[in-house]
């Protein structure tokens, strides 16, 4: 007799339990390709520079590994159901950045910034692997939503009793240690984000008034969410932090668009950014000379001066053609002062050529996509769309820095996902990536012992 009171027919057998695999040996496979790709860099820089490979090639790939299995027995323990490849991306890309720095710092040996970017990744490892033995569910998070916007808006004040650095205000410097805050407030403010759109979704997409055919919410549901991105890029345009402004925009957008399922509002979140772009780059000069720079790249060589670093990004490019001048044999560092920070790329883009800039592109594309992948399969809408937040900030930022040293779009000062130098920029990538490492454990698990729908 089954529970629901009949009899099974003579012979027939019930359904087999679905055990969904946990692919942690493939994650671990994916991780010991990507520190021994990142140990053949280390050695081919060496190779190409000095004929030999550097002395320290066994101890990165030592320490690079050893963070690397850690942070995947972390997941091995706490998240055994999750998605095997945002780990390997994470570390891949981090070690490349690695290899890319050091050759960097090979051409600039009074400024070295690989030991320093060591330390801050292993940081970044340990934060990650903190994150996912800690935090068992990530609708723990939902409760902290207006502690999460509150710290956010500090971190983002905070540096505006501190000097301009290049223009902008958006480091902390005390006593030779510096941080970037805002790295850290636009993980905040995707939770407050998706916490409080997961909350009023439907308030947002069915109430309100209509006009031009878009769905407008009420001043009391939208009025709160508006509110604090006002705070947030008012705050960064007094900063001059352009592209840290632009992304939060875009992570506005693109939560609300998926909290509501209106694509209208991606037309008017479209309009404002080209109003609000056309306001500062009026009236802000620091930011009117960026925008001169991406309409006439090559203006100073025209007028005399030599290249700006822009039309040196160019150069860098052009020169790599598909296949590039092997790792350490370029001159991208001609660049200059921001060669190992927003113009990484250009020396990838050099030196591994149209071929590994593609590869590095798709790396990133594919943790995006993964991390899409896990918000549509949750059921509960805070995860989704914290899923979808903290992708989409990847997605925005990706762009933003590869548009800009490519003179797509005008330039902003960011830094590349765990390529670019950059303390603050790495810890909390890492954390992004355990934070979806841990969504997508239960988008997966959720499954677990019966037929996906």
């Amino acid at each position: 007799m089954t529970k629901a009171g009949t009899t099974l027919a003579a012979g027939q057998a019930p359904a087999p339990v679905v055990r969904l695999p946990r692919r942690r040996g493939i994650e671990l496979a994916l991780i010991v390709l990507a520190v021994l790709l990142s140990v053949y860099g280390y050695c081919a820089v060496g190779l190409a520079r000095t004929g030999t490979v550097p002395p320290g090639a066994a101890g990165y790939g030592a320490g690079l590994g050893v963070l690397a299995l850690a942070a995947h027995l972390a997941v091995r323990l706490r998240a055994p159901y999750a998605d095997p490849l945002p780990l390997p991306i994470g570390v891949l890309l981090n070690g490349i950045g690695l290899v890319l720095i050091y050759r960097l710092d090979l051409e600039t040996p009074g400024d070295r910034a690989a030991p320093a970017q060591l330390v801050w990744s292993t940081l970044g490892a340990g934060l990650f692997i903190v994150v996912v033995l800690l935090l068992r569910d990530h609708r723990v998070l939902q409760r902290y939503a207006y502690v999460c916007v509150a710290a956010a808006l500090a971190l983002l004040a905070l540096p505006i009793l501190f000097p301009a650095v290049n223009g902008a205000r958006i480091w902390i410097r005390l006593a030779g240690f510096s941080i970037q805050p805002g790295e850290f407030a636009k993980v905040l403010l995707a939770v407050f984000y998706a916490a409080y759109l997961a909350a009023n979704r439907n308030a947002l997409a069915y109430t309100g008034r209509r006009l031009w055919r878009l769905q407008f919410p009420t001043g009391r549901v939208l009025g709160p969410i508006v509110t604090t991105w006002l705070l947030s890029v008012g705050v960064l345009v007094l900063e001059r932090d352009l592209g840290t402004s632009l992304l939060f925009f875009g992570l506005f957008v693109v939560l609300l668009y998926v909290a509501t399922g209106r694509t209208g509002w991606i037309a008017v979140g479209l309009l404002l950014a080209v109003l609000g772009a056309w306001a500062v780059g009026r009236f802000e000069p620091h930011v009117g000379g960026r925008i001169e720079d991406w309409l006439h790249p090559f203006h100073t060589i025209d007028a005399g001066i030599g290249p700006n670093q822009l039309s040196q990004s160019l150069f860098a490019f052009a020169a790599g053609g598909v296949l590039g001048t092997g790792l350490g044999l370029g001159h991208s560092v001609l660049i200059g002062f921001a060669v190992k920070s927003d113009f990484i790329l250009a020396t990838a883009g050099e030196e591994l050529g149209l071929a590994g800039l593609a590869a590095i592109v798709l790396l990133y594309a594919l943790l995006v996509e993964r991390g899409f992948r896990a918000g549509l399969a949750l059921r509960e809408p805070f995860g989704r769309l914290l899923a979808v937040g903290l992708a989409a900030l990847l997605a925005l930022q990706v762009f933003v820095i590869a548009g800009g040293v490519t003179g797509l779009i005008p330039l902003t000062g960011m830094a590349m996902p765990f390529l670019a130098q950059g303390g603050s920029s790495v810890v909390t990538n890492w954390a992004i990536v355990a934070l979806l490492i841990r969504v997508s454990d239960s988008a997966r698990s959720q499954y677990d012992g019966r037929e996906a729908p």
